[in-house]
Order: structure tokens, then sequence, then C-alpha cells
């Protein structure tokens, strides 16, 4: 059914409730799971000190890797509660730019089959106002896309 499937993540509770259910489709389908976070970079041009801009961008890593390693207990803590039939391969990645751009990048690049991934949650004008990463790779997606609320 599916071989490589994609779960970005922000470290949100969504994101982590797409992660649940993105292991129990890959331990019953066979595929191989990619968590990817994207750290975006577009905000940061334009700030006056270069060493700030680093700083920053270590601090979005660190944070990125934190979102990544919570993935990871996800999927292990799945198999232990018996709700992963198969183990689960996990590839871990982040990436900076513009997250929907990357994630379709990534899709490309990586022969993903299905995206699973939270939605922020936004509505009205905050939706409006920020865009949606969920909805952009709906629109533009190759592939499936579940997108967990």
């Amino acid at each position: 059914m599916y071989k490589k499937i994609l779960v970005p993540t922000d470290g949100s509770e969504y994101a982590n409730k797409a992660a649940r259910q993105a292991a129990w489709i890959a331990s019953i389908s066979g595929a191989e799971l990619m968590a990817i976070n994207v750290i975006e970079t577009s905000s940061l041009v334009g700030l006056p000190a270069e060493d700030l801009i680093v700083r920053i961008k270590e601090m979005l890593k660190e944070e990125g890797q934190k979102s990544l390693e919570r993935i990871s207990e996800i999927v292990m803590e799945e198999k232990k509660d018996d709700k992963c039939q198969k183990d689960v391969k996990l590839t871990l990645d982040t990436k900076e730019g513009s997250p929907s751009d990357i994630i379709i990048k990534t899709i490309d690049e990586e022969n993903i089959d299905l995206v699973v991934m939270g939605t922020s949650g936004k509505h009205g004008l905050d939706r409006f106002l920020l865009g949606s990463v969920a909805e952009n790779v709906v629109r533009s997606a190759p592939c499936p896309v579940l997108v967990v609320h």
C-alpha cells in the first residue's frame, strides 16, 4: 500500500497526533516513516546582526530537534502499547526554508506515498493572515495528504 510516509512536525499537539496516526499506518502497511522539522528562515532576513541570526537559528534547530525526538518517542510508545503491528523504520531530518515548499520538495525527492500532518487549529483571520502550511501542502502535493486535527 504505502512505502514511505512523511510526517512534518512543529512540535505541536496536532503534529504529535499526526505522528501516532502515521506510525499506525506505517506499521500495518510496512512503510518507512520519515519525520522532518522545517526551520522557517524567511523571518530572519533583515535582522541587523549576523551573530543574532546565527543564535536564533541555533535555538530553532534545538527546538526542532526536540520535536523530532518526540516523534521518535511516540513511535516507540505506539510499539510498546502494541498499537503497531510491525517495527517501523524511522528517519529524522531538519531542513531550512518555507515549510510548505520544503515539504513539497521532500515529497518529490524522497518518493513519498503519503503525508500525515497536523493542522495548527487556526481559523478565521489568523489563518488568512498567516496562511496554512497544511492547506498549501494539500493543494500542491502529488500524493495523498492526511491532515489530523
